[in-house]
């Protein structure tokens, strides 16, 4: 079959509280998108909904939606990968029209956190690995990402100001992107400051502003073959690489804990695929949920070397005018993390880059770029790479 590109985006603002329902939630993202693609609601013939269906009161959400959006009787499916569900949604649609079997797919991501306490919420994220042997002892994330910075900082040497340099570029463009939920201005002073809520503990060495916010949002995305994408969009932008991996769920079965095997196989699976080297990416989205998380990732997708990342951090090369932009709409730091939209909302801000739409946050003249998204502490893994041919 041919190639296979997106042509719609469209997300929501990620919020602390949304007001409406959940069903209401995936219009407000889909309406974008659908707008963008400029394709009637017929032209679609399936659908796919992703979301971690812990947080959710709604059994079936693919039902409500098709439902809602008028998108019966085509088929709809139903996707979970923790935080990685909407780009494990992308690769499923991404398979539905290559092998043929449909022509135009969306992609839904959506996640309202706010129907449930921060207590249960963390609760729910605890149970996000084995509920028999590990989360019973009160494991929860920021501990797990907490034991991966400490091991790297103790191998490599990392500081606290390395991770805090994170967060400060992170907050330099969520404070201009008008669809993140935290929108001031992050300075390094502030996590030395013990009045400052930058410097709270969390979980040793990670503090506050080392970690991301649950949020409300959704996100849409809208694939189409080639010969319907060529027929219907000015400006398709292709999916040239996925890759795909896990890992032993349980801390246990890790064989390391200064890296993400997981994100590392994913990598190289969608750069054989594309064809291409790191080198060759001109911006990238990765899955920041704490700032240990970004320097991670810039070792996986062979932006650095390991043990590297802070060099990229310090001599700001991951910043919109750097050698390699990363984030450059404040990534889940300053826009907030609604699991099942996250990846869609990358995915939505690469493909505006590489039509040249991203506005303020526009990296110049990109014609390659990827996305990387985790689900948990690394068990899942997807990256894709997009370009604008």
């Amino acid at each position: 079959m041919g190639k296979v590109a997106i042509i719609g985006v469209g997300q929501t603002a990620f919020v602390r509280g949304y007001p409406g329902s959940i069903r209401e939630l995936a219009f407000d993202g889909f309406k974008d998108c659908i707008a963008d693609a400029q394709i009637a609601v017929k032209d679609i013939d399936a659908s796919v909904v992703c979301s971690a269906p812990e947080y959710d009161k709604q059994r079936s959400p693919s039902g409500v939606f098709a439902e809602y959006l008028g998108l019966n009787p085509q088929p709809t499916f139903y996707v979970e990968s923790l935080c990685s569900s909407s780009t494990t949604g992308l690769k499923l649609a991404y398979s539905l029209i290559k092998s043929g079997l449909h022509d135009i797919v969306a992609v839904f991501g959506f996640q309202k956190m706010s129907e449930i306490s921060s207590a249960e919420s963390q609760e729910r994220m605890g149970r996000g690995t084995d509920v028999q042997w590990e989360s019973p002892f009160g494991t929860m994330m920021p501990a797990y990402y907490a034991m991966f910075a400490g091991a790297y900082m103790e191998k490599y040497g990392a500081t606290l100001e390395d991770l805090a340099l994170v967060r400060v570029k992170a907050s330099t463009y969520g404070q201009i992107n008008d669809k993140a939920v935290y929108r001031k201005a992050v300075t390094l002073d502030m996590f030395s400051d013990p009045e400052n809520p930058m410097s709270g503990p969390v979980s040793s060495p990670l503090r506050v502003g080392d970690c991301c916010a649950n949020a409300d949002g959704s996100s849409c995305l809208i694939l189409a073959s080639e010969e319907k994408a060529k027929e219907l969009s000015k400006k398709p932008v292709w999916i040239l690489g996925l890759g795909s991996a896990s890992a032993p769920v349980n801390m246990a079965g890790r064989d390391v804990f200064t890296a993400l095997n997981a994100a590392e196989l994913a990598a190289n699976q969608a750069y054989k695929m594309a064809g291409i080297t790191p080198k060759d990416v001109d911006v990238a989205e990765v899955h920041d949920c704490f700032t240990i998380a970004e320097m991670l990732a810039y070792e996986a997708l062979g932006f650095a070397k390991p043990g590297e990342a802070r060099d990229l951090v310090r001599g700001k090369e991951t910043y919109k005018e750097g050698s390699i932009p990363v984030n450059v709409d404040g990534g889940l730091l300053s826009k907030g993390h609604p699991i099942g939209a996250t990846g869609g909302s990358q995915v939505r801000t690469i493909v505006q880059q590489l039509r040249g739409e991203a506005g303020d946050i526009q990296v110049k003249n990109p014609e390659i770029g990827l996305v990387h998204n985790i689900g948990g502490v690394g068990l899942y893994a997807n990256v894709a790479i997009l370009g604008r041919s």
